[in-house]
């Protein structure tokens, strides 16, 4: 279990520490995380089906500030290392992982938002000597410092927690499995919901109604489904496109025929005064 919990404390480092080391490179989503937990444990299949689903349930989580909804990726790899080591159905998984990425959440705002802050007049001292060197050594010294103890949480959580995990899941009856498993089933609805939410207007409804159609009445796969709606985007900016381009064409239209006008009527002042 030692080897597994260091498994899982290096995938949170390197999945969300290096999320941060060059900007945000979005390799922590649940989708790339529980890829790379499933070739750690050696079920990639099982990693992606989680990361998938939990990235459902997370893209509608926003952090605002130093507020943080969710951390999505101790919930991510510990659901997957459950998932895979431990036998805990994908479901029942799923619906661990909700509690976990809000507690990992607090723990992840108690580090930037506290422990973090000691370094400020560090930073701040070393930036008023003009210190090109130290500035950089001090800014990748505190990201190690807040990643590697993060992922000790992480470590310690398998390493302390899997046997009353194991424990748990074979004294759960099958009835309350089966509820945890339709749970996690459900939550990716929720975290569609969410985003639908922050997306909703009464322009974009009538796609959303047509998506509902062809997924619901017409079985098309969700792939069917999203490829029919990058062609509708691409038509609708080719109109866009045509409209913005005759505005502009009426625009210029006045500007390039009032010469022409002008010296129409100088010529015909000019016959005037000639015939007269």
């Amino acid at each position: 279990m030692l080897h597994t919990a260091t498994l899982a404390a290096l995938c949170v480092f390197i999945c969300l520490g290096g999320n941060w080391l060059w900007g945000q490179t979005m390799i922590e989503r649940p989708l790339v995380v529980g890829m790379v937990a499933g070739m750690m444990f050696g079920d990639i299949r099982t990693g992606i089906l989680i990361g998938a689903s939990l990235e459902a349930i997370f893209m509608g989580a926003v952090d605002i500030g130093g507020a943080i909804s969710s951390e999505p990726v101790t919930a991510t790899v510990l659901a997957t290392t459950f998932a895979i080591t431990l036998g805990v159905d994908t479901k029942a998984a799923l619906a661990l992982a909700v509690p976990i990425g809000v507690f990992a959440a607090f723990i992840s705002m108690f580090l930037k938002n506290v422990v973090m802050n000691i370094f400020a007049p560090l930073v701040d001292k070393v930036a008023s000597d003009d210190n090109p060197k130290g500035l950089p050594r001090l800014h990748f010294g505190m990201w190690f410092a807040n990643y590697f103890t993060f992922s000790l949480a992480t470590f310690f959580a398998v390493l302390a927690g899997a046997r009353p995990v194991q424990h748990l899941v074979n004294q759960i009856p099958a009835n309350l499995m089966a509820g945890l498993a339709a749970t996690g089933g459900l939550l990716p609805a929720v975290g569609f919901a969410i985003l639908m939410r922050m997306l909703w207007s009464k322009e974009l409804s009538p796609y959303y109604f047509l998506g509902f159609v062809l997924a619901a009445y017409l079985k098309l796969p969700s792939v069917a489904v999203a490829a029919l709606g990058i062609i509708i985007v691409v038509l609708q900016w080719i109109r866009d496109k045509q409209i913005m381009n005759i505005e502009n064409k009426q625009k210029a239209a006045p500007a390039t025929s009032a010469p022409h006008l002008e010296t129409t009527d100088a010529m015909d002042e000019e016959e005037e005064d000639f015939f007269s």
